[in-house]
């Protein structure tokens, strides 16, 4: 998925999930190696898509945050976030999502 950055660059979400999980490998001070060993994916495939050349499932993404101990949640956040600054919003857009009684009239 692709969107127009501020710069009218293309923000690539594949690269910014690969900064996202290289930088948090880092920051445990984990291998390459390491975690590949401990998501059961080759070392090759979780560098290109640590450097956002390939597009991981998401049993896979599954199994790479597991490996690092990292909530998908919070990786999703983190993507969110690093997505919507560089589409030029200071935060994430947050959709508006209908309430509870907004849905069961709808429903009916």
């Amino acid at each position: 998925m692709c969107q127009m950055g501020t710069g009218g660059e293309m923000v690539l979400m594949r690269r910014e999930l690969g900064d996202v999980l290289r930088e948090e490998r880092r920051a445990q001070k984990r291998s390459l190696r390491d975690v590949s060993a401990s998501a059961a994916v080759s070392l090759g495939y979780l560098s290109e898509i640590e450097r956002g050349e390939k597009e991981a499932s998401s049993e896979l993404l599954g199994a790479i945050c597991e490996a690092l101990g990292l909530p998908l949640s919070a990786l999703l956040r983190e993507l969110s976030v690093r997505v919507a600054q560089a589409e030029g919003f200071a935060t994430p857009v947050v959709l508006p999502v209908p309430s509870l009684g907004d849905v069961s009239a709808s429903a009916a």
